[in-house]
């Protein structure tokens, strides 16, 4: 007889690589200096979407037989972009705090002179750079990028879900566990 698997256990692997890809990308980009550029955050969903098709593919074929429906393939997907979450988040903590701690100071550099280049008047740079100097901190970046995190890959979930589902005829086809 077969053992069932947990869809937190069976999703663990994927998650971690998730992760892991989020972690590699991000470091490349930052030894690059490419940390602010806009067209890498783009390319970076772009491999995020592919990627967590061939994870959640992977996890109807290698541990639901080949059929999942809808709601299974959103629920392994939203528990993948958990596990990655988390290794984000306290890579991001490290990254701010240990690699680079003047991250924080380039960073709200950048946003001012965006601000200034959309033509926003000096009082609401001001206001607006008061704002994010108190929200710009590691410990307070880290538990909102599993926030922001969580929001996007259960957006990714619900769409590439459309996909993945595959349900099979439940008068014709029986699970291995069956036979």
């Amino acid at each position: 007889m077969e053992e069932k698997v947990s869809v937190w256990k069976a999703n663990l692997t994927n998650g971690l690589i998730l992760g892991l890809v989020g972690v590699v990308y991000t470091l490349i980009m930052y030894f690059l200096d490419l940390t602010f550029n806009q067209v890498q955050q783009y390319v970076f969903i772009v491999v995020q979407i592919g990627l967590m098709f061939f994870l959640m593919k992977s996890y109807r074929d290698n541990f639901m037989h080949g059929q999942i429906t809808y709601g299974q393939s959103v629920g392994a997907g939203v528990i993948i972009t958990l596990y990655s979450a988390i290794i984000g988040a306290i890579f991001i903590y490290i990254l701010y705090t240990v690699i680079d701690s003047g991250l924080t100071e380039k960073q709200l550099a950048f946003v001012e002179e965006k601000m200034l280049e959309k033509g926003a008047p000096q009082e609401a740079v001001d206001a607006g750079m008061a704002i994010q100097r108190k929200i710009m901190k590691p410990e307070i970046l880290a538990p909102f990028s599993i926030l922001g995190s969580m929001f996007w890959g259960t957006i990714l979930s619900l769409i590439i879900s459309i996909f993945i589902k595959k349900e099979g005829n439940p008068l014709i086809d029986t699970p291995p566990s069956q036979q």
